[in-house]
């Protein structure tokens, strides 16, 4: 489990600073960045560490219901802003952004149910 506790504090670090450059982006705008990629990345890198203290599976399922959950806001959240960027709005950096946050979401939940052991 302790393979599982590390890569939850690291997505939790990398959403976090995901919102942050969402943020730096468009400081105007883009205030949710801060707050989700805060909120979210502090909810992983608490079941990261649940995971590693209690070294029982719940914590690890409680992650891969929040990267579900996660995974269906960024696939429209990137479909939305590159459908944006297709009719010429300038919101590419959000898209790219969005998106990589999309492909590390997916990624954890390819981890975590692939690796169960956490070896």
């Amino acid at each position: 489990m302790i393979f599982h506790a590390k890569w939850l504090l690291g997505y939790g670090f990398f959403l976090f600073i995901c919102g942050l450059a969402g943020y730096l982006s468009n400081p105007a705008a883009a205030q949710t960045a801060l707050i989700s990629g805060s909120v979210f990345g502090g909810l992983s890198a608490i079941w990261g560490i649940l995971l590693h203290r209690c070294g029982n599976a719940w914590p690890r399922y409680a992650a891969i219901a929040t990267c579900g959950f996660l995974s269906l806001i960024f696939t429209w959240r990137s479909w939305a802003s590159w459908m944006a960027v297709k009719e010429g709005d300038p919101k590419v950096f959000a898209a790219v952004l969005i998106s990589a946050m999309l492909m590390g979401t997916v990624t954890t939940i390819v981890v975590l149910i692939l690796r169960r052991n956490g070896k």
